[in-house]
């Protein structure tokens, strides 16, 4: 590795010898002198990895340098080193973006430990996180291979996740396969688990079971609301429970979170099933037989979710909810800035829902769209678009403005979404639907061995086009491919982000209560 280049500027430098000794032996190149202006000239002539700078210093003063220095050069590394412990100096200084603050008298461990934490924090972090992931792995893999529960489920997918987003920090490609492998075995075992169980959940069979979509409402969001208080609830469309970590630390600006969990989305995992059954509290069928007006079926026109707000007044009526509510869908950038605008009226409502769906649109234009495929070419960059996103969006404005207005809130969303790699083959006649991770429609060919089938609708409360009508689920990271035009098919889908089958990134989804600071 390239030696280290310090520059070190104190008008005292003669007394800092042992110092730099010290780090010479060390392995680091120090380069010295004893003013600003000389400091500057330095900077300008070669390039340094860090700078040691006094603060106190007749002629050019440590601040003033520093201003000067960032000006040319506002990502190196500057540490400010100083005899006062005056609160304004330090402020001064920490508002210059320095990288660090330094009392005299420093001895060299201080130094040493300013320069790794300023030089070799990634690669330290990179190489930490890495040997715990491996010492983590093994645990994981065994529990992975036991018979789970689904709180058990719920636990590992939190695990998998908090290592996915740690691991973006090494810089070892090797370990983060490792962990894709292991991710990918995951979900071949979540599959079989939710094929063995979904059924009796949804009928009721079971022991126990998880929160679904058509129970969350009832479960989670209606006791909030015999609060006094105005309750808001936003669901983004389509958001994973790792896109909602990275949005995590923006929202804890202004509130605490008071419960992260994980609910099952109920199949297909695709917004017209799973958010209506959200708002009706009721699974597709029931919805289709209670309430034919509010319907969609498959092989009708128009939009499949464009009765949420009459679904929601039904549900809470449904439940003696004799409440003030209101229903707003974002799904541009005009209506989400009309929204802020409205906030101060929406106060006086009882219950306010938001629907907001960028991040499913940004889910289909990275299909369609050669550039939002570059963009986010992997998870990471799925992730990191998403953060984007947020920080610009009228969302964060509407999140900071409820909260400086101590307003109980809750976020969560319909479904996640999975990026597929494999094809598996099927047919259909032309009835059968276009979604790429589940298909429903009389007639279907397929390997059974491949797919989660449930030949009867009804099993699972889901509508039927017709008397023969099926449903097949794609798992894990599969995609439904027609044998006609397949290679083509397959690689202009292949790697992009879906939904509406079985996986953990599309089932667990998150459900997050928040308290104003």
């Amino acid at each position: 590795m390239d030696k280290i280049n310090i520059l070190w500027v104190d008008d005292e430098i003669d007394l800092l010898k042992p110092h730099i000794l010290f780090l010479e032996q060390k392995g680091y190149t120090v380069h010295i002198t004893n003013n600003g202006d000389e400091a500057l000239d330095m900077v300008r002539s070669q390039p340094y990895d860090i700078v040691f700078l006094d603060e106190q210093m007749p002629g050019l003063s440590g601040i003033e340098t520093l201003e000067q220095m960032k000006v040319d050069f506002p990502n190196l590394p500057v540490v400010m080193i100083t005899k006062s412990e005056e609160e304004t100096i330090m402020e001064e200084a920490i508002g210059s973006n320095i990288s660090d603050y330094l009392i005299k008298p420093v001895n060299p461990n201080q130094i040493l430990l300013s320069l790794k934490k300023n030089l070799e924090n990634k690669k330290l972090v990179s190489e930490k996180t890495t040997t715990q992931y491996q010492q983590a792995f093994s645990k994981l893999g065994m529990k992975i291979s036991g018979s789970l529960d689904y709180e058990e489920w719920i636990d590992v997918y939190k695990r998998l996740t908090r290592w996915e987003l740690e691991l973006e920090k090494s810089t070892d490609n090797s370990i983060k396969e490792v962990l894709n492998m292991q991710k990918l075995e995951a979900n071949q075992v979540f599959s079989k688990f939710i094929e063995n169980n979904y059924i009796d959940w949804i009928n009721g069979n079971a022991d126990e079971r998880p929160i679904l979509s058509h129970t969350l409402l009832k479960e989670r969001l209606f006791p909030m609301l015999n609060s006094k208080n105005p309750v808001f609830l936003i669901i983004i469309d389509n958001l994973r429970y790792d896109q909602w970590k990275v949005i995590q630390p923006i929202i804890e600006e202004y509130y605490r979170v008071t419960s992260d969990e994980i609910f099952y989305s109920i199949l297909p995992t695709v917004t017209q099933y799973s958010r209506n059954a959200i708002f009706s509290g009721l699974m597709p069928a029931e919805i289709e037989r209670k309430y034919p007006q509010y319907w969609i079926r498959e092989d009708e026109e128009g939009t499949k979710n464009q009765f949420e707000d009459k679904l929601l007044g039904e549900f809470l009526k449904r439940y003696g909810k004799n409440i003030k509510f209101s229903y707003t869908k974002v799904l541009n950038l005009n209506v989400g800035r009309k929204l802020v605008d409205n906030l101060p009226n929406l106060l006086r409502n009882d219950l306010n829902v938001i629907v907001y769906n960028f991040v499913d649109m940004l889910s289909h234009a990275r299909t369609e769209m050669e550039i939002i495929r570059e963009l986010a070419d992997d998870d990471p960059a799925y992730r990191s678009l998403t953060l984007s996103w947020f920080e610009h969006s009228p969302l964060k404005d509407i999140i900071e403005y409820l909260g400086e207005k101590k307003i109980d809130l809750a976020i969560t969303t319909d479904h996640g979404s999975v990026r597929v790699s494999d094809p598996v083959k099927v047919v259909g006649d032309r009835n059968t639907n276009t979604n790429l991770r589940y298909k429903t429609g009389r007639a279907l060919q397929y390997n059974r061995k491949e797919v989660f089938e449930v030949r009867n609708p009804g099993d699972i409360y889901l509508p039927k086009l017709n008397v023969s009508s099926s449903f097949i689920f794609c798992k894990r990271n599969d995609f439904f491919a027609y044998p006609n035009n397949y290679n083509y098919y397959v690689n202009y889908y292949r790697n992009t982000f879906q939904h509406g089958g079985v996986s953990m990134e599309e089932v667990m989804i998150p459900y997050i209560q928040l308290k104003a600071k």
